[in-house]
C-alpha cells in the first residue's frame, strides 16, 4: 500500500493569508457599534429606565445569539468553566449595563466616556498579574496619551458638567465589572467559540435583569415605535454581534492590546454623533481623537527583535556531492 504524499489539510491553512485581517476587521465591528451605543443610549436615557434599557437589550441579543448557535453546534464547557462564564454574565452584561446606564443619567456623556476608559488600564494591569502577558514601555505610554486623548475630548464635549459623586462612581464600577470580565473571558476563548461564550453570558445577564421586567413592561408600552427600534438594535448589533466579534478578536490578541483599542470609542462616538445627530464637535475635540489615535498606535506597536547568531544561521542542507564521498570514503 502506498501512503499518500498530501499532508492532510488542517483548518485554516486554507484562508491563511487572511487570518491576520480578521481579528482587525472584528476589533473594528465591536469599535463602531460600541460607538453607536453610546447615541442610541442617550436617546433612550429619557424614556427607558436604566434596568428596564439593560433587559430588553439583552433579551434581544440572548435570542439573536441563540438563533445563530443553534445552526453552529454546541460544546459542552468544562465543570471549571461555569464559575467564569457566570461571573462574567453578573459582571459585564448584568452589572455594567445597569451601572452604566444609570451612570450617565448622573454625569454627562464627557465624564462618562473619560471614567469608563479607565478599563483598558485596568485591563493591562491585570493581563499582567494574571494572565502574564508582556508588557512594554511602547503599551504604557500609548495607554497615557490616548487616556489624555479621551480627556481632551471630555473636556471640550461637557464643560462644566454635572459630576455627581454616585455617578462617578457608578462609572468606575462598569469599567472594573467590564476589564475583571475580559481577564476572565480569555482563557475560555481558548476551548470554546467567542459565539457560545458570548450567548452564555448574555443569557446569564438576562436572568440578573430579570427583576427589571415590570419596568420594562411599563416603559416599553408607552414607548415610541422609535424608541423600541433603537432598543432592537442595541441587542443586536451592539449587544450580539459586538460582543460576539470582541471575543473572536480577543481570541488572536492580547488582553491589553485588544482593550486599549477601546480609545477609539469617544472619537468615533463623537462622529457619528455628528453626522447623525447633526451635533458639531468642538475644536478641541479633533485633537483628542488625534490622541486617542497615536496612544493606541503607540500602545500596539512591537519593536522587532533582533534574531540571535543561533536563530539567523539555518544549518545548510548537505550537498548530494557530500553526501556521496562520505558514501564513498
Amino acid at each position: 500500500m502506498t501512503r499518500s504524499t498530501t499532508a492532510p489539510q488542517t483548518p485554516g491553512t486554507v484562508d491563511a493569508p487572511v487570518r491576520p485581517l480578521l481579528p482587525l476587521l472584528a476589533v473594528a465591528t465591536t469599535l463602531v457599534f460600541w460607538a453607536s451605543a453610546f447615541v442610541a443610549i442617550r436617546h433612550l436615557g429619557g424614556h427607558i429606565g436604566p434596568g428596564a434599557l439593560s433587559l430588553g437589550r439583552l433579551a434581544v441579543g440572548s435570542l439573536c445569539l441563540g438563533a445563530v448557535l443553534l445552526s453552529r453546534g454546541w460544546t459542552r464547557p468544562r465543570r471549571g468553566d461555569w464559575l467564569p462564564l457566570a461571573l462574567i454574565g453578573v459582571l459585564w452584561f448584568g452589572l455594567y449595563n445597569v451601572a452604566l446606564n444609570e451612570g450617565e443619567r448622573r454625569v454627562d456623556a464627557g465624564t462618562a466616556a473619560m471614567l469608563i476608559q479607565v478599563a483598558p488600564v485596568l485591563i493591562a494591569v491585570l493581563a499582567v498579574l494574571f494572565l502574564r502577558e508582556r508588557s512594554s514601555v511602547f503599551l504604557w505610554i500609548g495607554l497615557v496619551v490616548a487616556f489624555a486623548g479621551v480627556a481632551v475630548i471630555s473636556l471640550s464635549t461637557s464643560p462644566g458638567g454635572d459630576r455627581d459623586v454616585l455617578g462617578v462612581v457608578l462609572c468606575l464600577v462598569s469599567a472594573a465589572a467590564y476589564s475583571i470580565s475580559v481577564i476572565l473571558q480569555k482563557p475560555l476563548l481558548a476551548h470554546m467559540s467567542a459565539l457560545q461564550v458570548t450567548w452564555i453570558a448574555c443569557t446569564v445577564g438576562v436572568v440578573v435583569c430579570l427583576p427589571f421586567a415590570g419596568e420594562l413592561w411599563q416603559d416599553a408600552s408607552s414607548a415610541s415605535a422609535a424608541d423600541l427600534g433603537w432598543i432592537v438594535y442595541l441587542g443586536a448589533f451592539p449587544t450580539a454581534i459586538a460582543f460576539t466579534t470582541y471575543a473572536y478578536a480577543l481570541t488572536h490578541m492580547d488582553a491589553s492590546s485588544l482593550g486599549v483599542t477601546t480609545y477609539l470609542v469617544p472619537p468615533i462616538t463623537v462622529l457619528m454623533a455628528w453626522v447623525l445627530l447633526s451635533e458639531v464637535p468642538p475644536v478641541l475635540t479633533y485633537a483628542g481623537g488625534a490622541l486617542c489615535l497615536v496612544g493606541v498606535a503607540l500602545a500596539r506597536h512591537r519593536p522587532r527583535r533582533a534574531a540571535t547568531p543561533t536563530q539567523s544561521a539555518e544549518p545548510a542542507a548537505p550537498s548530494a556531492t557530500a553526501g556521496r564521498r562520505k558514501a564513498t570514503g
